[in-house]
């Protein structure tokens, strides 16, 4: 058995799993001053610790480059880490539709997105993001190319719903944070976290005009996974 084997009761998993993160991000993700920056500025506040790692960050930013998109949204700012990293993929003309609840975190987020010299590309928008949405649909007619959703689980179900009303045929919606360490799995779990992702990914899964798959992941944030959705028609409940 290789000393490397996941089996192999000797690993450490989840170190193993920080070594293989580092070892990625030092030959693929160049040091970066300002996302250091916005890493040490969201610590020092007293953010969770939930921003993307840099390599989901850098996947993020590369689907926005391949999907050719120039109208983001974004469900959940905190500290605009994976914002920044969305940003920087849009064209000159791009925006990027940034919600967040807080007022300290979008506070925190606006001095990380000024420091790194992107707010002309981000509409950061401070309240409950299913307040936000429907003051986001009137003022942006023209639907978004790419959504993500990483924000309060439980409500999961309902930024799909709005996700759809503002998304066209190509557009890709992606959910963060969908396993949740395997809970996912458990029907009778009372954290409504995991119902909202249990419910998240059953509607997505019935849905006629979305086509979908969902990937685990693991690295430094430990054990999860994303879903990524293609809308494949204009739904008729629009």
């Amino acid at each position: 058995m290789s000393k490397y084997d996941l089996n192999d009761s000797k690993v450490n998993q989840p170190a193993r799993w920080n070594e293989v993160d580092h070892y990625i991000n030092s030959l693929l993700i160049p040091n970066d001053k300002d996302l250091e920056a916005a890493l040490e500025a969201n610590a020092a506040a007293g953010l969770p610790s939930h921003d993307v790692t840099p390599n989901q960050g850098k996947f993020l930013q590369l689907l926005l480059k391949i999907q050719g998109a120039s109208r983001v949204l974004e469900i959940g700012t905190l500290g605009a880490y994976s914002t920044i990293w969305m940003a920087r993929a849009l064209p000159d003309h791009g925006r990027i539709v940034s919600l967040e609840s807080e007022p300290k975190h979008a506070e925190i987020a606006q001095a990380n997105l000024t420091r790194a010299g992107l707010m002309h590309k981000v509409d950061l928008r401070v309240g409950p993001a299913l307040t936000s949405l429907p003051d986001i649909k009137e003022e942006y007619p023209e639907p978004f190319d790419l959504i993500f959703i990483d924000a309060d689980k439980p409500s999961n179900p309902d930024y799909l719903r709005w996700a759809l009303r503002l998304t066209r045929p190509g557009s890709l919606i992606i959910g963060d944070n969908i396993v949740r360490d395997g809970e996912v799995i458990h029907s009778d779990s009372e954290d409504a976290r995991v119902q909202g992702v249990r419910t998240f990914l059953e509607c997505i899964g019935n849905h006629p005009h979305l086509e979908a798959t969902a990937l685990q992941t693991v690295g430094s944030k430990g054990y999860d996974g994303f879903v990524i959705a293609r809308v494949t028609d204009t739904p008729a409940t629009k």
